[in-house]
């Protein structure tokens, strides 16, 4: 961080969801915590659950490895950047650490689910002092896992968008409305905006 340190930690959800709507993020911090759990959240939560007793008993050709230590639900959190996240799960190889995260989906990875990644990147390199060159995104409809490739320039973007965040938050400086407003449609959040739909 390049300013005086906040006094909380924002979670890697908020990097992907800053990407749809980076105000359902300020609202979030800004706000009281008022965020209800949607039915979908609920879904997926579940859906979670129930795919690491599969995960468990599937061998690890779907990410291209014929070996590798598996780690459900790890917990991960760095002072440097102020961020925390549970990661679905990591793979641990001798050269590298691979994460990945469960998406209740049948879309391609977008943008936002790629810079959750990244987000999930940085903390896994500070933590285990390994280098992270790709993560996966396993498509629970489809069981299918997708491989995200991660560079320096994915590490850098994301890093910028903490930071971003993080000042938003810290100046409640509302952002700009997202650029395709059918999203807002079905946002738990609409009630708040009065430029939107």
């Amino acid at each position: 961080m390049t300013t005086n340190e906040p006094n909380y930690f924002l979670e890697v959800t908020d990097i992907k969801q800053a990407r749809i709507c980076p105000r359902v993020v300020f609202y979030r911090y800004c706000l009281p915590r008022i965020r209800p759990i949607t039915g979908k959240m609920e879904l997926g939560i579940e859906r979670h659950r129930e795919e690491v007793g599969r995960e468990e008993r599937r061998s690890l050709r779907s990410y291209g490895l014929t070996t590798g230590e598996r780690h459900f639900d790890m917990l991960l959190r760095s002072e440097r950047y102020r961020l925390v996240g549970m990661l679905d799960l990591i793979i641990m190889t001798e050269t590298e650490c691979i994460p990945i995260e469960y998406k209740l989906s049948e879309r391609m990875p977008g943008s936002h689910v790629k810079a959750q990644l990244a987000a999930y990147a940085l903390l896994v390199m500070e933590q285990w002092q390994k280098p992270v060159r790709r993560a996966f995104s396993y498509l629970l409809p489809l069981r299918k896992a997708i491989e995200i490739p991660l560079g320096q320039r994915q590490l850098n973007d994301v890093q910028r968008s903490i930071e971003h965040i993080h000042q938003m938050i810290v100046h409640e400086t509302m952002p700009e409305p997202p650029k395709h407003q059918a999203i807002c449609v079905n946002c738990e959040f609409r009630r708040f905006c009065n430029d939107v739909l």
